[in-house]
């Protein structure tokens, strides 16, 4: 039996390697081969190459370069996380781009659409977070080849983007803190100044096991975050707390050069003490919810927790405003307050009529 031929002008260079390429003359008669992606992609792209030849189109000069690889625009994005976000940013862009990448590695950038994109995102059994974030770093990458002049369109612009539940907040109650101080002072009492640390600035994660001894000045009750996850410098200020946690952290890691010791992330001892403390479905991020609400609840103002927390809308921000309903409670009391008694009081308009008539015989 006859082995089944491929078709005309489309072939595969790498055997098995499913990235199909495009051999064809052009309408000035010279012989051209351009990649495609799959074999359909390939097989369409031919025929709308053999159309143009005959309509005696000229190639755009874009084609008469090396057609950009999703995976070459994607490096591009990668050396641009890297030199201008954090480091946990740039360490979950790269995460991220493996997976784009196993998705879309030898894909012509300009040959995904949008229906691509949500495929893939239909096959996977993500929470509605997730997507949003692959989008995002999937417009990044396009909006750098735009600037490059790499492609001309950003497909990720026409995916949507689903609708996150950040209603409920996380945080911890006077009871839960108290079980949860106890079960780590038991197990690693050494921890209790970095989960004080957390509780009294809102730090994130990165900044606070990324901060420095010489970003910390404890007379000016002040630590400064040279680059946050916005990619701003944010000072944050110090409480009585968060001032005796520093110390402590002074004492405990005196040759380090990091206010935490040198450890990358409280996980090893913080989850066990959750698990001892039986506090249920909270994470060292909610720490930081537990910061935001508290200073809410006090009664500070929504504007000046953004600032505290260094949220870059207020936005993020105004989800705490919820618990504090003290305002707002104010304002509909008002209708508690009784009104004053209505007047019998009248206005006499003749004067105001007599002008008038007066003006409209004088026009």
């Amino acid at each position: 039996k006859k082995k089944g031929r491929n078709a005309r002008g489309v072939f595969e260079k790498v055997p098995g390697s499913d990235v199909w390429w495009i051999r064809f003359n052009d309408a000035l008669g010279r012989f051209r081969r351009e990649k495609a992606g799959t074999k359909g992609m390939a097989i369409d792209l031919y025929r709308k190459r053999k159309v143009e030849a005959l309509e005696g189109k000229k190639l755009p000069e874009r084609l008469r370069r090396a057609t950009a690889t999703f995976a070459e625009i994607a490096r591009d994005a990668l050396t641009y996380s890297k030199v201008h976000k954090a480091a946990t940013s740039y360490r979950c862009d790269a995460g991220r781009m493996e997976v784009l990448l196993g998705w879309f590695r030898e894909y012509p950038a300009e040959s995904i659409t949008a229906q691509d994109i949500e495929r893939q995102f239909q096959k996977q059994e993500w929470a509605p977070a997730t997507p949003n974030r692959y989008r995002a770093l999937l417009s990044l990458i396009y909006r750098l080849a735009i600037r490059n002049g790499k492609v001309k369109e950003n497909p990720a612009r026409l995916v949507p983007h689903r609708l996150e539940d950040n209603g409920r907040i996380r945080f911890l109650s006077a009871p839960e803190e108290t079980t949860l101080r106890n079960a780590i002072e038991s197990k690693c009492p050494e921890r209790i100044p970095e989960f004080d640390l957390a509780l009294n600035t809102g730090l994130r994660l990165s900044e606070q096991y990324g901060l420095l001894w010489e970003s910390v000045s404890l007379p000016r009750r002040t630590l400064t975050i040279p680059r946050s996850k916005n990619g701003t410098m944010r000072h944050v200020p110090l409480n009585h707390a968060a001032v005796k946690a520093l110390e402590t952290l002074r004492k405990l890691y005196p040759a380090s050069e990091f206010a935490c010791g040198g450890a990358r992330e409280p996980r090893r001892w913080f989850e066990p003490a959750l698990r001892d403390a039986k506090v249920a479905s909270f994470s060292w991020h909610c720490l930081r919810h537990t910061f935001a609400s508290r200073l809410v609840m006090a009664g500070v103002d929504i504007r000046t927790v953004q600032e505290l927390l260094g949220h870059k809308t207020i936005g993020m921000t105004v989800r705490y405003s919820h618990l504090a309903p003290k305002h707002t409670l104010a304002a509909v009391e008002r209708l508690d307050t009784p009104t004053e008694t209505p007047t019998d009081t009248t206005t006499d308009t003749r004067v105001f009529e007599q002008s008038t008539a007066q003006a409209a015989v004088l026009h």
